[in-house]
């Protein structure tokens, strides 16, 4: 870190803070200018106690960061790209995964007839929430263990993997029993027990960014699954609250590049949450995979005007195809696989 000290500072106080560095642990190494000092505290901040404390004294106009506050998460320590791996299904580093399906498992047949048709169309991952998040509690809120039973149906009937939500720590173990990948939603983007309940699963997580996060946030929430031991983790961007009223949130695909170029996490789009406009989503696909985005998390519904939940931004299969077949030239354009 470097403490930034403030103009003409006498050479008593400068010795106080240099005092104060190496009683924290750090090696101070200080700058001396013509007006102004600076110190720089040597030593590996994922170690040390936090320096920002130092702001306290009066001669310390500011204290700057040196490493990331993400260690894990960031390319710093891994300059590669990670691959998640779920059960053969690779995601980043090159693999694209499309994962599709309905926002909430509704039935049998509504489950199944749409996982037999984002399969035929080409994903490899079946989406479908069997717990919802709701703003009114009087509002579906999704089938819970019913609604697991029909994803590990359509997982037996097809082979697609499994991605769903998990709202709370005490649904950790039966949700993770049937899930291949435990999706953190925005709601729960900084529950920071649930997170680290979910890293001791062992599944692969895929965290959603808080509909009120910074980027910063999003990849330190990363980092608690990380630090828990679990490496198997993927960002997810699925748009932020803003005050434009023409989409349900704004999708922040700067959020892709930026995080793509911060981390060596696989990075996927949440394009239906992203804007909660089913005319959109296929654009805003294109855009994502051209960022760079390893993969695709896409609402289809049999019949979107009958859903239970999030109609309005969910695609029918035949809109389904078509934005399989509308992304294919960026894949081959950004040299990914399918």
């Amino acid at each position: 870190m470097i403490i930034v000290l403030r103009p003409h500072t006498s050479r008593d106080l400068i010795e106080e803070v240099i005092s104060e560095v190496a009683k924290l642990g750090y090696e101070p190494a200080p700058i001396h200018g013509a007006t102004q000092t600076i110190v720089a505290a040597i030593g590996d901040e994922s170690t040390h106690q936090n320096l920002e404390s130092l702001s306290a004294l009066p001669q310390v106009e500011r204290v700057l960061r040196v490493q990331k506050r993400f260690k894990l998460a960031s390319r710093e320590s891994q300059p590669a790209d990670s691959v998640v791996d779920v059960d053969g299904v690779k995601i980043g580093g090159g693999h694209f995964a499309m994962m599709a399906g309905p926002c909430s498992v509704e039935s049998e047949e509504q489950l199944l007839t749409t996982a037999r048709a984002v399969k035929a169309a080409g994903a490899k991952i079946l989406r479908g929430g069997a717990y919802k998040p709701r703003t009114s509690p009087y509002e579906f809120q999704g089938l819970g263990k019913e609604g697991l039973r029909l994803l590990e149906l359509a997982r037996r009937e097809t082979g697609l993997k499994i991605i769903t939500e998990v709202l709370s720590e005490r649904d950790v173990e039966h949700v993770a029993a049937t899930a291949d990948i435990l999706q953190i939603g925005a709601r729960n983007a900084q529950n920071f027990q649930l997170l680290i309940e979910c890293a001791k699963s062992g599944k692969a997580v895929l965290l959603k960014r808080g509909m009120s996060e910074r980027i910063e946030e999003w990849l330190l929430a990363a980092e608690y699954l990380l630090a828990h031991g679990n490496p198997k983790v993927i960002l997810c961007e699925r748009g932020i609250r803003t005050f434009e009223t023409y989409t349900r949130n704004t999708l922040d695909l700067a959020a892709v590049a930026i995080a793509k170029k911060e981390s060596h996490l696989p990075v996927v789009v949440d394009p239906s949450q992203g804007c909660g406009r089913s005319d959109l989503v296929t654009e805003l696909c294109k855009g994502a995979v051209a960022l760079g985005a390893d993969g695709l998390l896409v609402e289809v519904h049999p019949n979107p005007a009958e859903a239970m939940s999030d109609g309005q931004q969910q695609v029918d299969f035949h809109a389904f195809r078509g934005l399989m077949e509308g992304i294919q030239p960026f894949l081959q354009a950004t040299g990914r696989t399918l």
